[in-house]
């Protein structure tokens, strides 16, 4: 008719309107205004009312407005040279296209894709329409505003009332079929959406009866509803693929699970260039629906992993899909808004309910990531809250559990998760930090135990973790500050419980009284002065156990010992021992040796010291001794102040303590070249050197090296006494046996063949050729540089027979000594070997016993031996030897003639009770016999010897060392004999009867024996005089011996 329907001003202060747009069902009309105005109005046209406020971004005039073919999309050109497009259902701009110019037109292609502008620069340009964006199926204008906020009351008032302006408005019925099947109104809804259909069919109508037909079930018919939907798509590929997402939707809503899931599988695996988007907002919702159904099954897992599915989908990577896909808000009240909240929080319990509780933790923290809103975090605050409190208290439960299992790994996983949840637990932190030093973690663990004090001031346990790993991280010093701490805490708790854990453990000062005994105890046994291996500095004891103090070895023995109720003493020994052994050095001197004064306040390793041969040894000396992992050296050219007595008598008679306790003894052949052979160990001058006896067989490990500091033979055994070789080289050169140099213990027994051994060796002093026994003997004399060799050997020997009563040492031959004429005047002496006389069998002591049974009385026989048995001791004193023994008077000594020239004289003895015998001797003895006697008394003894009395063996204390040094330490003495000089080897035989000893006795009181001739001088005294080879008497009856059993004095 061309009338008139309305006129009103579209934009106020006198805006011109520049373009006008109506929208596809024709209820909307759209006006742009100039730059007075430069927005987008909408009108309502069924009251020309404006709706909702103006559309605003562009500063400039609106030249031209287009609405998209479907509806859905406006586009704008503006003088700001710009082309904005629109969605027409939130007003909200989608993309800003800049034009080259002031565009003056725009629309949109037939299919929807592009956007065309031109401009004042006579160009036109196109645009393409962004994917994702799709097309509106439902353009409801009224109504949709109130199904968006799920007023669905009101939506269907609004869409009754346009049905009922306009009967035949199809749209307004199937738009109000949507309402009524979101109110479950099903029948409703399909009534309206037949009725629409019949008006006209359309997609919309179509639509709306496939949704109410699943509603009520009839999945068949509504299949068939979508099917002829998709033919008023216009072929349309994104309003097809919308299509089908809202035909998933609706199967989904019939139970049609599995089919919806895979229709929009199918359809996001076939269509690529589609709206992918949609497919994964769909497939993120409807999983968790399927979610949510599982959790309120009880089936957790399940639940968990279609939550999963939601949250981990890259659906959620745009902020708008609530806006995007807002008409699937309209069709069926989907909240996508806050779709991926709910997901996190239905993943949260659904994880915590199965057990999963580390992942549950970590999705509890995804979720409060993604809530940025103070009111969306307001409202989940209660849920929040309960949801930590059960997470926490589980994972700290599990936590323990594992800690328990020492599994430290997932412990510690178990206590972070907790702690994320509730960091206010100083329990937690706790377990964590033991759980932290379990894994040797010390750093991180040290900072838990520092949250644990934070947190709880009070409580000891933060200190006592604190220094768990402050100890374990090598930081002592700082590990017992905080173990005072912890002790601080106990003392002053107010808990009686808590201070009774007070006892567990040791005050510093305790554990440091301890070390020091033990120090004390080590170092009585160490020399008094050391070479630092590191500084190559001389140390007194004191230095040495300064620097042990200040050392890491130290303070971890301090920190590691306190944390115990008891002193443990064997590992305060060990580490002790550890820190303070040493290496000596054996070698022999040789021109200018380093003394102490040379090196006084230097280190060996000075270039300025004078490189002489003996300073290079000693340097490489102390190199070796470190690359062994020693901290300190000894060697005797500068670790003993030969200038003060007191410690030189002190360091002679402890030398053999020090290399017996010594963890090396390094030994040095200076004449033997690298690489030599077998035999050039026994060709060294170093094994004719006095001292080297006892610096090879007191120690416990011994090291040979050639003189360019290699091992001999490149014997790489971590002790040379335990290779054979090298042994048996040793012995073929010292004669010493193999387990005696293996396994030496000091002691006065068998001094006869421990004498034998040092007999052919030299010292520079001769006096120290005895002092270099005194260990070997375990004996402690006065050391007196200045008197004579065999002063200094006889004070040794008249020790030994002193305090043990061996009198082995007597046999030899030689010359007197002045200080007592039984002892001889040089080591010398003892070359020959001890007198061996032939042993009887057993066999023939059985038979001259089963003999003597006929003749000798048992009585007799027992008295006699009871006799012998009861003999004093010998004893040495003042240079005098009372001797107890069988003495024959001597009747008659005369010289036997030689034809030849003489440098010995043999004389023909007779002696009461002795078969007559020949002496041999370098000197002139005096000649007598009953025609020509003499006023001097002569008599051939027999030193008494115990051993005879076959009695059982004993054991002799150790005499080197401290009181707690086990004979074990030291070894056993080499089994020879004791005293077998006098009267030949000795089988063992064990007699048990008293009868049968005395008899055996007898036996042997009657074989050969070695005696020496003393001379009675005016004081009554005797001397022994000595004899170039030995004497050998035997008795002519044996039940006469007890009448001639004495003690005698010698001088």
């Amino acid at each position: 008719t061309r009338e008139r329907v309305s006129s009103f001003e579209a934009h106020p202060g006198g805006a011109l309107n520049l373009s006008l747009a109506w929208t596809p069902d024709g209820t909307r009309l759209l006006s742009a205004g100039d730059g007075l105005d430069p927005t987008i109005r909408e009108w309502d046209t069924s009251t020309w009312k404006q709706v909702d406020h103006p559309w605003k971004g562009h500063t400039c005039g609106i030249n031209a407005i287009a609405i998209h073919p479907a509806g859905t999309l406006i586009a704008s050109a503006s003088s700001d040279n710009h082309v904005r497009l629109w969605r027409l259902s939130d007003r909200q701009t989608i993309v800003i296209f800049q034009h080259s110019s002031i565009p003056t037109c725009v629309t949109f292609s037939v299919d929807g894709k592009h956007i065309l502008s031109g401009g004042s620069d006579n160009k036109i340009i196109e645009w393409a329409v962004p994917k994702g964006l799709h097309p509106k199926i439902l353009a409801i204008a009224t109504a949709r505003h109130a199904c968006i906020i799920g007023d669905l009351s009101t939506a269907e008032e609004l869409l009754t009332q346009e049905i009922h302006t306009n009967a035949n408005n199809y749209t307004s019925y199937a738009h109000r079929s949507y309402v009524m099947a979101r109110k479950h109104a099903w029948d409703h809804a399909l009534d309206d959406a037949i009725k629409s259909i019949n008006i006209q069919p359309s997609l919309t109508g179509y639509i709306s009866k496939g949704i109410a037909l699943c509603g009520k079930g009839h999945v068949r018919e509504a299949r068939i509803a979508f099917d002829i939907a998709s033919m008023f798509t216009n072929q349309d590929p994104d309003t097809n693929h919308f299509l089908l997402l809202i035909k998933a939707i609706a199967l989904f809503n019939a139970d049609q699970h599995e089919e919806a899931m895979l229709l929009v599988k199918e359809l996001a695996a076939a269509c690529p260039n589609a709206d992918l988007l949609g497919c994964r907002v769909v497939e993120a919702y409807l999983r968790v629906q399927l979610g949510t159904a599982a959790l309120d099954g009880a089936c957790h897992d399940e639940a968990a992993d279609h939550l999963t599915v939601a949250v981990n989908s890259s659906t959620f990577s745009s902020k708008n899909i609530h806006k995007i896909y807002e008409d699937l808000t309209v069709l069926f009240g989907w909240d996508l808004e806050s779709l991926r909240l709910t997901a996190h929080r239905k993943r949260c319990d659904a994880l915590l309910q199965a057990g999963r509780l580390q992942d549950s933790a970590k999705s509890y923290q995804y979720y409060m990531m993604d809530m940025s809103d103070e009111n969306t975090i307001a409202n989940c605050l209660d849920w929040s809250n309960a949801f930590k409190q059960e997470c926490s208290t589980l994972c700290a439960a599990d936590g323990d559990a594992a800690l328990a299992a020492s599994d430290y790994d997932r412990a510690i996983d178990l206590y972070s998760a907790a702690i994320n949840l509730n960091p206010a637990s100083d329990a937690v932190f706790a377990n964590r930090s033991k759980a932290k030093l379990g894994k040797m973690l010390w750093m991180e663990a040290l900072l838990d135990a520092q949250k644990v004090i934070d947190l709880n001031s009070l409580s000891y346990l933060g200190y006592n973790l604190k220094h768990a790993a402050l100890h374990g991280a090598q930081r002592y010093d700082e590990a017992i500050q905080a173990f005072q701490m912890m002790l601080s805490k106990l003392d002053n708790t107010p808990d009686i419980q808590t201070r009774k854990l007070r006892q567990q453990y040791l005050r510093p000062s305790e554990v440091e009284r301890a070390i020091r005994q033990v120090i004390d105890a080590q170092i009585d046994n160490a020399p008094l002065r050391v070479l630092d291996t590191t500084t190559g500095l001389l140390c007194d004891r004191e230095a040495q156990i300064s620097a042990f103090k200040t050392s890491i070895e130290y303070k971890k023995l301090l920190s590691s010992t306190i944390t115990h109720p008891d002193l443990h003493m064997k590992y305060i020994e060990e580490v002790v021992m550890t820190y303070l052994q040493y290496a000596m050095l054996s070698h022999r001197w040789e021109g200018k040796e380093p003394l102490l004064q040379d090196i006084q306040g230097k280190g060996v390793y000075d270039s300025e010291l004078d490189p002489v041969v003996g300073m290079m040894k000693l340097r490489s000396f102390c190199k070796t001794a470190r690359d062994a992992g020693y901290n300190w050296a000894w060697s005797d050219t500068c670790c003993i102040d030969k200038s003060n007595n007191v410690e030189l008598q002190e360091s002679v008679n402890s030398m053999f303590v020090w290399y017996h306790h010594s963890a090396l003894t390094t030994i040095y052949l200076s004449d033997v070249p690298p690489s030599s052979k077998s035999g050039a160990l026994a060709k060294s001058a170093w094994n004719t050197r006095g001292w080297t006896i006892q610096e090879f067989i007191a120690p416990k490990v011994i090291l040979f090296y050639q003189n360019n500091w290699t091992l001999y033979l490149d014997d790489h055994t971590p002790n040379h006494k335990e290779s054979v070789a090298i042994m048996q080289e040793l012995k073929n050169a010292t004669g010493i046996d193999r387990p005696a140099i293996a396994a030496f213990r000091p002691s006065m027994s068998c001094a006869r063949d421990k004498l034998h051994w040092a007999s052919t060796r030299i010292t520079t002093r001769q006096e120290d050729i005895a002092y270099s026994l005194f260990g070997i003997f375990g004996v402690r004399l006065p050391v007196d540089y200045g008197e004579k060799h065999d002063k200094a050997l006889g004070r040794l020997l008249q020790e030994i027979v002193a305090r043990s009563g061996d009198i082995t040492s007597l046999d030899w031959v030689g010359k007197s000594s002045e200080f007592n004429s039984c002892l001889p005047a040089s080591i010398t002496s003892y070359e020959a070997p001890p007198c061996k006389l032939p042993s009887l069998f057993e066999d023939e002591i059985q038979s001259s016993v089963s003999s003597l049974r006929k003749t000798v009385a048992v009585d007799f026989a027992s008295n006699l031996y009871t006799l012998f048995r009861n003999m004093s001791a010998p004893r040495f004193a003042a240079q005098r030897l009372r001797l107890p023994c069988i003495a024959f008077n001597v009747r008659e000594v005369r010289r036997v003639r030689s034809p030849t020239p003489e440098t010995h004289f043999t004389y023909g003895v007779k002696a009461d009770g002795l078969h007559d015998l020949l002496i041999t001797t370098e000197g002139t003895l005096v000649q007598f016999w009953p025609v020509r006697p003499t006023e001097q008394t002569f008599l051939l003894v027999r030193p008494w010897d115990r051993s005879l009395l076959e009695l059982p063996d004993f054991v002799e204390p150790s005499d080197v060392g401290n009181d707690t040094e086990s004979e074990d330490d030291y070894g056993t003495p080499p089994s020879s004999p004791s005293d077998n000089w006098s009267s030949g080897s000795l089988v063992k035989h064990e007699v048990v009867d008293l009868g049968s000893r005395a008899l055996r006795l007898l036996v042997r009181l009657g074989q050969p024996f070695s005696a020496f001739l003393l001379a009675q001088q005016r004081s009554g005294e005797y001397k022994r005089i000595a004899s170039d080879h030995d004497i050998i008497g035997q008795v002519n009856d044996v039940l006469s011996v007890g009448d001639l059993i004495r003690t005698v004095e010698i001088l």
